[in-house]
């Protein structure tokens, strides 16, 4: 698929998956469903689940590293900046052919790579952001839609990116 099909995909994704409300339980469930998502296939990777400025959820699961929640943090603060996913953050950049630096942010900080993604609210905006590392970027991105489809009820065909 073509940059331009991730950013549409993903796009329609931010729009869709918004919470009706979104409290500190709802943040817990959240990073459960993640945890036992990512469990259940042996994925190594760290999980976080931050509302607001708040951690809420964070587990590393093994096979992931003391990298991972620099990982987390970097691309977090990618969302929490542009209120998209780090993924779409990636791929509009690597589409204009910029990067991080040439936008005045520093990669010791900011991670334009897929897995972090913004938890909206119906009529209130970016509350937070929910990240997976550990995995290539598009599959830390994936399994985070993955587990927000399946919370709010949403076909994960109808939104999903397809294997490039």
């Amino acid at each position: 698929m073509t940059i331009e099909h991730d950013l549409s995909r993903i796009a329609l994704q931010e729009e869709t998956l918004r919470f009706d409300a979104f409290d500190l339980s709802t943040a817990w469930v959240l990073g459960k469903l993640l945890h036992d998502l990512a469990s259940e296939r042996n994925l190594g990777v760290a999980i976080d689940v931050t509302f607001h400025s708040m951690p809420v959820f964070y587990v590393a699961l093994p096979g992931s590293t003391p990298d991972n929640a620099d990982w987390i943090r970097r691309k977090r603060n990618m969302v929490l900046r542009y209120f998209r996913s780090s993924y779409a953050s990636g791929l509009a950049l690597e589409k204009q052919e910029k990067t991080v630096e040439s936008n005045g942010l520093s990669v010791a900080d900011y991670a334009s790579h897929g897995g972090s993604f913004p938890i909206y609210v119906k009529g209130t905006g970016c509350i937070g952001a929910v990240t997976v590392s550990g995995l290539p970027q598009r599959d830390d991105h994936n399994l985070v839609v993955e587990a927000l489809a399946l919370m709010l009820g949403h076909e994960l065909h109808n939104l999903g990116l397809s294997d490039r």
